[in-house]
């Protein structure tokens, strides 16, 4: 989901919440995501690249709305933020996977990119771990600019323009993974969508 206006504070990601505010659109869309990323894989090993192609692009309009209704309709959870990364780890998951198995030959020559990408966030659910014991679900503006540049390289791929994309956002991924190890590393306590290590530097500073 998109991160809160810069004016509303983070809240800690063990704060309890009513049951009922976790059930509203936003997290309806994210837990359509989820779903979505296993027939996902299951079209990808089906060789159904037509259909792998459009329920891809319906899934990452999903992330990319879900963040914009939760703040419209004022429906913003800590939980809505978690279950939002656990989507968005299933669908850029069943992406790779689809790219390895669809489109293998053609970007052979990204793999090391993408292996940096990957490395990457490997390392930043790690310290998150290590030091919070739960996956960090910071969601950046930084991450919102990778979500487009991962949506530009699939199209390209898919559409047969282009590898180079592909290189780009691996760039700009591995960035993003950076940054929340940084803030990983700032923060003294768990907390969900923050816009940048500098909102988390000031939530450092004024506790």
């Amino acid at each position: 989901m998109s991160p809160p206006p810069d004016d509303e504070p983070p809240v800690k990601a063990t704060s309890k919440e009513p049951v009922a505010r976790l059930v509203n659109v936003p997290n309806a869309l994210c837990a359509i995501r989820f779903v979505g990323s296993f027939v996902l894989i299951g079209l990808a090993i089906a060789q159904a690249t037509n259909a792998f192609v459009v329920l891809l692009g319906f899934l990452l309009m999903t992330d990319w709305v879900d963040g914009k209704l939760a703040i419209l309709l004022k429906q913003q959870t800590k939980f809505g933020a978690k279950l939002d990364t656990v989507a968005d780890v299933s669908l850029y998951t069943a992406l790779l996977f689809g790219l390895f198995w669809l489109k293998g030959t053609e970007i052979a020559s990204q793999w090391p990119w993408m292996g940096l990408a990957i490395v990457s966030y490997a390392l930043s659910v790690s310290i998150a771990l290590i030091k919070f014991g739960g996956f960090p679900s910071y969601h950046t503006r930084a991450a919102k600019t990778c979500w487009f540049l991962a949506s530009v390289a699939a199209i390209a791929l898919f559409a047969g323009w282009s590898t180079w994309p592909i290189r780009l956002a691996a760039i700009a991924v591995t960035a993003t993974n950076l940054e929340a190890v940084a803030i990983t590393f700032v923060l003294n306590a768990p907390h969900v969508d923050l816009p940048s290590i500098y909102h988390a530097w000031k939530l450092r500073q004024n506790p």
